[in-house]
């Protein structure tokens, strides 16, 4: 039973690095444009640069999930952080009714809501980030 819980685990961080990275090369390609929708107009910063920004975080951490698995702990409890901060403009998203990714409708937006605390608990689970008591 362990050896199958630590292959989930192991196998859970590394689809993680990859959906990061791809989201990462997406907030600075092709997908740029919708990411930029996402960003909450309270931010003071240019949405192109927090857009910029947020998707070198994503590659590093992401890179960082694959690459470097004797520090997974803290890479796990950075990219549950990470999760954490870019929260609001999911909720930024939803109340200010701006359509990006196929989200167009309230009820697709709401629904979004629900998956940003499954990847918090996915960083956290596959990195083993939280101790066991």
């Amino acid at each position: 039973m362990h050896s199958v819980t630590s292959a989930l685990r192991i196998a859970g961080r590394v689809a993680l690095g990859g959906v990061l990275l791809t989201a990462g090369i997406g907030h600075l390609s092709k997908k740029r444009q919708e990411f930029q929708a996402q960003v909450p107009g309270w931010v003071p910063l240019p949405k192109d640069t927090v857009v910029l920004a947020s998707g070198g975080v994503e590659i590093a951490l992401g890179a960082a999930l694959l690459a470097l698995p004797r520090h997974k702990a803290l890479i796990g409890r950075t990219t549950a952080l990470f999760f954490a901060l870019v929260f609001p403009g999911n909720i930024s998203q939803l109340v200010t009714k701006t359509s990006a990714f196929g989200l167009d409708t309230d009820r697709k937006r709401a629904l979004r809501l629900l998956f940003q605390p499954l990847l918090i608990v996915w960083a956290v689970w596959s990195t083993r980030s939280v101790p066991k008591p």
